[in-house]
């Protein structure tokens, strides 16, 4: 504090000594004072000097303050005091400062003050540390001082103490807690310290974000009255500009967690908005701002797309829209939703069809592009305003090329109406272009130069277009009639800029013929065009025309580079004699070079928005200045080559040309035999689940003749006991009671065996449709060297699927077997059977009981015998069906062996596209080295060559949705 005290010491009118040794003795009764009413009373006495007497107070007192801090924690009336005390000497709140007129130098020099105790106090890390734990007390004495002083920290050193906070544990976790206060106070000022503690600063910036800050701030904004609260919802909308702001971190989870479609509510004005409040204005500004920080063009694409796309699907762009069409719109907010609706649809297909169908509720509807366009050539509209139609406008041509062609096709003429009803795009376009305005001049040429950007359809279509000039005179073409108005010059009494129309005409002009060779040849067809180049650039003129001059130079370079010599008297060749010859190719390289070093070039260069302070500066479009970056240096080596160059620099971009074709068709076909394969890989994959389902069902098969094994023995072994027992009646007749329950068995067991033969010929079935699908996709995969490969790979499948049939056929055979004991058993039982007939009607008895048992028993006997004959005709059929189901199989090993032989031939066709395919490497290794050497040619005639050309390119489209948002007429602005 030794330089503060020198300061102190400085001062040619400082405080009295009787307020030094009062401050003195104050701070001594702080430190040494065992009573805490005492230290109490100091501290308070010492708030009341710290206004006033600021340094003297700093310098002594700031220690023992800081000391109260940490050993009078428990006392949260002192803490409050002693907080109040240090937020006085460090902030520098102009209320809050010394005001006596008596002591100017000691208020100058206390402008620095607050820095400087600031670098004191955070000097130890310890004490902001220690700060931030104070703001863990719920006490408002203690909170709501603590909060402003870390403020008051933050906007003295901002980097430092936000480094400070940053490594403190749970620091910005402590701050967050602030947002969740219920006293309003509390909270305000905490979003106030949010913001100054996020200030350029991501790391912290993405913690806030993920302590739901965004949660926290909308349901603020909601709570506050959204766009009619106060200054409340303007501090959280600072706040979260912070938090999102060049943070694609937080842009994302901003857009994932759908906070998106919670602005939506912000923008629901209706027509009745004649009460707009300034802080209404400044909130629904920031609230636009906002929007615009998520789909900036400087954004990555995907971030800005995926933004674009939520903001329609949620209604945001419609709600947008229908402020666009309101009436009662202060201009300046008109200005921003125009800015904005520009950069949410720009590049994003979905939301410019959306915006190409929203019309104006006049009468009849016109398309609100329409009653944008009439601002931006309307003269008497506020100059920022047409900037803004302008911008939006080139946001909705930006990579629509749907669009472009729908404005092109306004000026065509099976396109125009006849009737005059309706003013289209087109006609406003080509109204300004031909306006008295130099301003409008300007707007509607850059205006028609996009609807022409990187679409060499629309600028061969824009050809086509004819203009009546005057009554009686033949019409001349918009191309001619462009290059007019262009040689005219100052001969028209222009309001605005002497150089604006001619810059908007020729940067115009060399949009549509660049890239275009047939607009260029129309262009040369004009005799007079070039001669008025060739004179323009000729002259030496002021530094205003030299701007026009280099783009004079420009569009001349064009007309070489993308002349196709259709024109025998301007070929190439010769407009470069004439450029020798007239100008010089230094004297036209210097003047080229005007356009790249004018001052508005940069500025231009940076920003797709037209943004310019007055007319004046509009001078170039963001556009154009890439095009003249991509053109200038080409041109420049196409003015200094000779015609054998040009002759070979033709023969080699031929030969490029034909090995793009080759490499393109050899990249179709292995793009083609990729997408086989991976049909195939499918295919190969439901095999597997199919042989899956199968090996499944042979395991449930095996079981079931397992358990029919089991009934049988069973069966066997409770008829050997019944045929142990004929010896006398009582038994025959126990053994006759018996017998039926068993032959109903029977009867189950052969149920069950049929059952069972069905389910084989059913698997049989499904084997039989999969060995059918694999010669289908064998005889489909024969004529490509992928599928080859692949069937090669379903080979493997089928060996596998032929194993489990061998071992189906191995079941079957089992079963056959099991089949052939139950008849031999049957025949046993039939045999045993017809023993016990005889035994008992040889054994005749005469008693009455006797014979009736006898008889009894002959007839359950006949029954029997009935049922044998019906077991033996199913077992008949049974035998029949084994036959049948043998000779499936021999047809189902005869289809695998002709499998096998086509499997044979398959893998002789894999070798031979193996041949084939090295062949293709060869050649092709032959065309590189022959693209190499053409390129070394190139290089050493000095023409320049692309390393890697990109042979593919591709556009996302997004799908088309249209819905309806009627907005009003722009007439009111």
């Amino acid at each position: 504090m030794n330089f503060l005290r020198g300061v102190m010491g400085g001062q040619s009118a400082g405080p009295q000594h009787t307020e030094a040794e009062t401050i003195q003795k104050l701070c001594d009764r702080v430190a040494s004072s065992t009573l805490l009413d005492d230290r109490r009373n100091a501290v308070r006495a010492l708030k009341s000097l710290s206004k006033k007497y600021r340094l003297e107070v700093g310098i002594q007192a700031m220690d023992h303050l800081i000391r109260v801090l940490q050993t009078d924690r428990s006392d949260s009336e002192i803490i409050g005091y002693a907080l109040d005390t240090l937020y006085n000497i460090i902030s520098n709140d102009e209320e809050e400062e010394v005001d006596d007129v008596e002591e100017e130098n000691s208020t100058r020099q206390s402008e620095d003050l607050g820095s400087q105790f600031t670098e004191i106090f955070i000097k130890q890390q310890e004490n902001v540390t220690l700060l931030l734990s104070l703001l863990e007390e719920f006490d408002f004495h203690v909170r709501w001082p603590g909060v402003k002083l870390l403020t008051s920290l933050l906007k003295q050193l901002g980097p430092q103490v936000q480094q400070i906070i940053l490594v403190s544990p749970m620091g910005v976790s402590r701050l967050m807690d602030l947002l969740a206060d219920s006293r309003e106070v509390i909270r305000n000022d905490g979003v106030l310290l949010l913001q100054a503690l996020t200030r350029s600063n991501g790391a912290i910036q993405k913690i806030v974000a993920f302590e739901n800050a965004f949660e926290r701030l909308l349901d603020i904004i909601t709570e506050e009255g959204n766009s009619d609260g106060g200054i409340v919802v303007e501090d959280c909308l600072l706040l979260l500009q912070n938090l999102l702001k060049n943070n694609n971190s937080n842009q994302n989870f901003f857009k994932e967690g759908s906070y998106i479609q919670r602005m939506k509510p912000w923008f629901e004005v209706g027509d009745e908005n004649s009460g707009w409040s300034a802080q209404k204005v400044t909130n629904l500004h920031l609230m636009l701002q906002l929007i615009r920080v998520l789909v900036s063009p400087t954004n990555p694409p995907g971030a800005t797309s995926s933004c674009q796309k939520a903001m329609f699907q949620c209604g945001l762009l419609q709600q947008l829209c229908t402020i666009l069409m309101a009436t009662g719109v202060p201009a300046d907010i008109l200005t921003e939703t125009i800015n904005t609706v520009s950069e949410v649809i720009r590049g994003c297909q979905v939301n410019q069809d959306y915006f190409a169908s929203v019309n104006a509720p006049s009468n009849p509807p016109r398309p609100a592009i329409v009653v944008l366009l009439m601002s931006m050539v309307n003269e008497r509209q506020p100059f920022v305003l047409r900037c803004a139609v302008l911008y939006c406008f080139q946001c909705f041509l930006y990579k629509n090329q749907k669009g472009q062609g729908e404005i092109v096709s306004t000026l065509l003429p099976s396109t125009i109406d006849a009737t005059g009803n309706s003013v289209s795009a087109g006609q406003l376009l080509c109204g300004g272009l031909f306006s008295t305005d130099s301003l409008s001049n300007w707007c509607a040429a850059v205006a028609l130069a996009h609807a022409l950007q990187e679409n060499a359809t629309q600028k061969e279509q824009l050809l086509r277009v004819q203009l009546a000039t005057s009554i009686g005179n033949p019409p001349v073409s918009l191309l001619q009639q462009c290059t007019n108005i262009l040689s005219q010059g100052d001969k028209i009494d222009r309001r605005g800029s002497k150089i604006q129309t001619r810059v908007g005409l020729l940067m115009l002009l060399c949009t549509w013929l660049s890239n275009c060779p047939i607009a260029v040849t129309h262009f040369l067809h004009n005799s007079a065009n070039v001669p008025f180049l060739t004179g323009q650039i000729a002259e030496n003129l002021g530094e205003e025309e030299q701007l026009v001059q280099g783009l004079c130079a420009l569009l001349l370079g064009i007309s070489i580079y993308f002349n196709d010599n259709s024109l025998e008297s301007y070929m190439k060749e010769k407009l470069k004699q004439l450029i020798e010859k007239r100008i010089g190719k230094e004297n036209f390289i210097e003047k080229l070079g005007f356009i790249s070093k004018h001052e508005l070039y940069s500025r231009a260069s940076q920003k797709p928005q037209p943004n310019f302070p007055s007319p004046e500066y509009m001078i170039f479009d963001h556009e154009f200045t890439k095009l003249v970056k991509e053109l200038e240096g080409v041109i420049t080596k196409a003015i200094y080559k000779s015609s054998e160059e040009d002759k070979k620099e033709e023969e080699v971009k031929k030969t490029l040309e034909q090995h793009d074709n080759i490499v393109t068709h050899y990249k179709n076909m292995i793009r083609e035999q990729d997408l086989q394969l991976e049909e195939l890989r499918q295919e190969v994959s439901t095999l597997k689940c199919q042989n899956e389902q199968l090996q499944t069902a042979v395991t449930q098969q095996v079981s079931q003749i397992q358990q029919h094994k089991d009934q049988y023995n069973l069966l066997k072994i409770q008829l050997g006991k019944d045929n142990q027992h004929q010896g006398s009646y009582s038994e025959g007749a126990q053994m006759n009671g018996i017998q039926p329950e068993e032959i109903s068995r029977l009867r189950e067991e052969i149920e069950e065996l049929k059952q069972n033969r069905e389910l084989l010929q059913s698997q049989l079935t499904e084997k039989d449709s999969v060995i059918e699908n694999l010669k289908s996709s064998q005889t489909s995969g024969t004529n490509e060297q992928s599928s080859a490969i692949a069937s090669a790979r379903d080979f493997e499948e089928i060996a596998e699927l032929k194993q489990e049939l061998a071992t189906l056929k191995s079941q079957l055979n089992s079963q056959s077997v099991e089949i052939t004991k139950l008849q031999t058993e049957k025949q046993e039982l039939l045999q045993k059977t017809e023993a016990f007939a005889k035994s008992a009607e040889v054994q005749g008895e005469s008693e009455t009981v006797i014979a009736t048992k006898t008889t009894d028993v002959e007839g359950r006997l006949s029954a029997l015998l009935q049922e044998t004959k019906e077991l033996k005709n199913e077992i008949k059929a049974l035998s029949e069906e084994r036959t049948a189901i043998k000779e499936q199989l021999d047809s189902s090993n005869s289809t695998i062996a002709i499998l096998q032989t086509e499997k044979d031939k398959l893998e002789l066709e894999i070798t031979d596209s193996k041949k084939e395919q090295d062949d293709l490497l060869v050649l092709l290794a032959d065309q590189d080295q022959k693209i190499l050497s053409l390129k070394n040619k190139l290089k050493d005639l000095g023409h320049p060559v692309e390393e890697e050309d990109e042979l593919e390119s591709g556009d996302q489209e997004d799908e088309d949705d249209e819905s309806e948002d009627p907005g009003k007429d722009l007439d009111h602005i």
